[in-house]
């Protein structure tokens, strides 16, 4: 059975995005240091792979960023009454 609504969700919630921003920087450090690393050793597969996935970090870093930037969306207050249940058939 799903739990009812209690109307505080808006105002309780929280956003990862600070977090996967870390994450991602912490994720295009090493696929930077695996491109520079495998090129170095001669492994051109190996080494565009990790070009290809510092390519997709970096593009998730922009939209993170983009989103960190537009800041907080529209949240309904205390004094919106929470959504009520649907009513069966």
């Amino acid at each position: 059975m799903i739990p009812m609504r209690t109307g505080s969700e808006p105002t309780t919630a929280r956003s990862a995005l600070r977090m996967r921003l870390w994450l991602s920087l912490w994720g295009l450090a090493w696929a930077v240091f695996g491109t520079v690393a495998f090129a170095v050793a001669g492994r051109p597969g190996w080494a565009s792979a990790c070009g290809a996935l510092t390519l997709l970090i970096a593009v998730d870093l922009t939209q993170i960023v983009r989103h960190l930037h537009q800041g907080p969306h529209y949240q309904p207050g205390r004094d919106i009454p929470p959504y009520r249940p649907p009513e069966g058939p």
